[in-house]
């Protein structure tokens, strides 16, 4: 499929690397690139090869600056709730994707690009990266779930903050609040991406499936629901040829073959 403002690649292994390509604008999410996004996952869904996702942003300016504000503001308010819905389902289909998703944060991640950051498995950030949302200077919330995530990420506290404030959080600062897991000088920052993505490809492919599914429900259960349904993955786990895999290798002292 050809994209005006997205760029799909495969890697190696089932990688598959997607970079939002708008850098004159510093990759700025209008409803296209969205759209683009969410055939992008279409496709990654549909081929059982696809391992693992990473998302990037062209140039070494901006992940991802924000939303396209030049075309929010023709937006009246009916039509602003609907590119809000839209942008909320696609970023939520990353997270329910059935592979992991790898931001590889190189420069401004706000507002929408924070969140699409939010929405990924992992992030791992360049030295030069930026995060916030900065929707309050703009006279609007955020509008892409970056209320809720981020929540969920930092706290109560440190989100009503950057919210209020619209404040600016250096890659240190945004490590140190649980933001994000790793930094990397820019120019090492895809090599970097790419070496923990081939790790995590070399796993069971059911197991991180089943990983993210718990994780990304059990979050919003009680503890004791949450752990019923750890308890009914780890028993299905056990039909599945990986088990048998893994403990055979384990036991045999030698590198399990997962397929």
């Amino acid at each position: 499929m050809r994209y005006q403002h997205i760029l799909l690649e495969p890697i190696e292994a089932g990688v598959v690397r997607l970079t939002i390509n708008r850098p004159k604008v510093l990759n700025a999410l209008n409803r296209a690139t969205l759209e683009e996004i969410d055939q992008a996952l279409d496709l990654l869904e549909a081929n059982k090869n696809t391992r693992l996702l990473l998302i990037t942003g062209a140039g070494d300016k901006a992940f991802v600056a924000g939303a396209d504000i030049e075309e929010m503001r023709q937006l009246n308010s009916l039509e602003a709730k609907a590119f809000s819905a839209f942008g909320l389902g696609v970023l939520r289909r990353l997270e329910n994707a059935t592979f992991p998703v790898i931001a590889l944060v190189n420069g401004f991640a706000l507002g929408g690009g924070c969140e699409l950051a939010m929405s990924c498995d992992l992030i791992l950030a360049s030295d030069n990266s930026k995060f916030g949302q900065p929707e309050i200077n703009l006279g609007i919330p955020p509008g892409f779930g970056g209320s809720q995530r981020l929540t969920r990420l930092v706290g109560r506290p440190m989100t009503l903050e950057l919210l209020y404030t619209g404040r600016i959080l250096g890659a240190e600062e945004a490590q140190r609040f649980g933001l994000v897991n790793h930094i990397f000088p820019q120019e090492s920052l895809m090599t970097k991406g790419m070496e923990m993505a081939l790790d995590i490809v070399s796993k069971s492919r059911t197991s991180l499936q089943l990983i993210k599914q718990l994780v990304q429900r059990g979050q919003d259960l009680p503890l004791d629901n949450a752990c019923i349904m750890e308890s009914d993955q780890f028993g299905l786990s056990f039909s599945s040829p990986d088990q048998t895999e893994g403990m055979a290798a384990f036991l045999e002292k030698r590198a399990p073959n997962f397929n």
